[in-house]
């Protein structure tokens, strides 16, 4: 039967979240039955509250697509997930399965748009698919991970997200001990990205505006740290690189870090703001590539999470009751968080 669950939904303009009840579906053929214990706060679901209270998307808005829970029901013919089995989501929920991309393993990329962990359109129903700050989600078995053994739960919901977004050009580019690895910015994405470039043994250099990030930055693996605003720093960091991440959601010049590539270097840039790039084509000599890069499918999914739990990586994150959603939303948009805030159901 349904399974009755409370959320914390946007369900006014400029309204906070408030809960709401309402039932999760039973699940079909293929599908579980997740209890949600920790779903991290991205800044994506900032842009969706705001997109949806501008009259840009439905009410109510149940946000939240990188979660940690337990199985606790059983779609027909499932037999590799169990009751009590601990798992993780991310934004990715379903897919067409079909065509190139899917074939590949490379779900983000689906010819039809993948089906998301809220504000998708389910084709099975036509219903708008509801996140995880909530207490119970229902989806694919296919796209939930077992939860690895010893990682933090709390700390790994953000790896389902931010995690796999840097894990996804680190892996397909080749960083490894020989790779000279560069992040812009040290925020959820950031972080990450030094921690997993650090385990697989790259070289990590930190691009911030802020001086007093630098010790942060070495704290989780850094070893160089250059102040951007700072000419002569960059001036010095000049064509030593072999792969920048950019995380900076805010609009920015990209030519000063295409210019810390070395030849044949890839700057990744991972965050888009709306206002879009404008480029000088003389940054990308000598063979300097720009790369877009998106989550990661099934196969990187899975190969992330290994690794995390191989060299012990998760998110450095502020948990908060789920009752407290509001101010970790309200502190977010003022970027008072270090790195990632997860609320915790049942608390």
């Amino acid at each position: 039967m349904p399974t009755t669950t409370t959320a914390w939904a946007l369900q006014a303009a400029g309204a906070d979240l408030t809960p709401l009840t309402f039932e999760r579906r039973d699940p079909r053929p293929g599908e579980v039955v997740v209890r949600v214990t920790h779903c991290g706060v991205c800044h994506s679901d900032l842009h969706a509250i705001d997109a949806a209270g501008a009259g840009m998307g439905g009410l109510p808005l149940v946000p939240g697509h990188e979660f940690v829970g337990e199985v606790v029901g059983l779609g027909e013919g499932v037999t590799d997930r169990s009751v009590g089995q601990l798992v993780a989501v991310g934004n990715i929920i379903d897919s067409c399965g079909e065509c190139a991309a899917c074939l590949g393993g490379d779900e983000p990329y689906c010819a039809q748009f993948p089906l998301q962990t809220y504000g998708g359109h389910d084709p099975y129903d036509d219903t708008t698919t509801r996140g995880a700050y909530a207490d119970h989600y229902v989806l694919r078995a296919d796209f939930t991970y077992p939860l690895p053994e010893g990682l933090d739960p709390a700390g790994v919901a953000p790896l389902m997200c931010a995690g796999v977004t840097v894990w996804q050009p680190l892996s397909h580019l080749g960083v490894g001990p020989d790779t000279a690895v560069g992040v812009v910015g040290l925020g959820g994405l950031g972080h990450l990205a030094v921690k997993l470039a650090a385990a697989l043994g790259a070289r990590v250099t930190v691009f911030t505006t802020s001086a007093a990030k630098a010790q942060q930055a070495r704290d989780l693996g850094a070893t160089d740290v250059v102040v951007s605003t700072d000419e002569a720093a960059m001036a010095t960091a000049q064509q030593t690189l072999d792969v920048v991440i950019d995380t900076v959601a805010a609009a920015h010049a990209l030519e000063p870090y295409l210019g810390t590539l070395r030849i044949d270097g890839t700057l990744v840039v991972l965050a888009l703001p709306g206002e879009g790039w404008h480029l000088d084509p003389m940054s990308i000599l000598p063979r300097r590539r720009v790369m877009g890069s998106g989550s990661c499918g099934r196969p990187d999914t899975a190969a992330m999470l290994a690794f995390a739990a191989e060299h012990g990586v998760v998110a450095d994150v502020e948990v908060l009751p789920a009752s407290e959603v509001n101010t970790a939303l309200t502190r977010l948009r003022a970027n008072d968080v270090r790195f990632r805030f997860v609320i915790e159901h049942g608390r």
